[in-house]
């Protein structure tokens, strides 16, 4: 969907694992039918059920290095040996086509995205009431063992930081809250 004539909105939500941010993005998109989920590059193997182009752009390592090398990329990260990245080219066409774009990004490539669009990426940070809290969370999920816990609890520690570097700032002590206050920010982006 796309607003003719305006320039598309960027909306970038970072957050440690664990806050709620995934449920929280899924709603969004279902509440806010005009924001699209910007697409990555990735060298990673397509899984059952993806699909080129809309899940992922998916490529080699070599047509990566050689988009990174050309400078192609917003951010781009190395994750479990796979490259995953976004394309300035993406971007950009899908804005001045009146697109609204959301990231979900880690604050490395969030940095990367104000330093390049400034003021005109909005960041939310979805903060955890605690970092005991978020451990608890984790541990509740029951989705990953004790190291990869504790290694999410590090970076977790490291993210939380930086939770006031950014446009705006949600603690998600109740999801329904936090939920809330997202929805009413994302208004806000989106009416300006």
């Amino acid at each position: 969907m796309s607003n003719q004539g305006q320039i598309g909105k960027l909306i970038v939500i970072v957050a440690p694992s664990g806050t709620g941010k995934s449920t929280m993005i899924k709603r969004l998109k279902i509440d806010f039918p005009s924001i699209v989920e910007s697409v990555s590059y990735t060298t990673r193997p397509m899984r059952p059920g993806e699909v080129d182009t809309k899940s992922y752009f998916f490529i080699t390592k070599e047509e990566f290095t050689v988009m990174r090398a050309n400078n192609e990329f917003l951010e781009w990260a190395e994750v479990h040996g796979n490259f995953y990245g976004t394309s300035k080219n993406f971007v950009e066409k899908c804005l001045n086509e009146g697109m609204h774009l959301l990231f979900d990004l880690d604050v490395q490539g969030t940095d990367s995205m104000k330093d390049y669009f400034g003021k005109k990426a909005s960041v939310i940070f979805i903060s955890p009431p605690s970092v005991e809290e978020l451990e608890k969370r984790l541990r509740h999920r029951g989705t990953e063992n004790t190291q990869v816990i504790n290694i999410r609890l590090t970076n977790a520690r490291q993210e939380l930081l930086r939770k006031n570097d950014f446009d705006f700032l949600i603690y998600n002590d109740d999801i329904e809250n936090a939920y809330q206050k997202l929805c009413e920010i994302t208004q806000e982006i989106l009416g300006r």
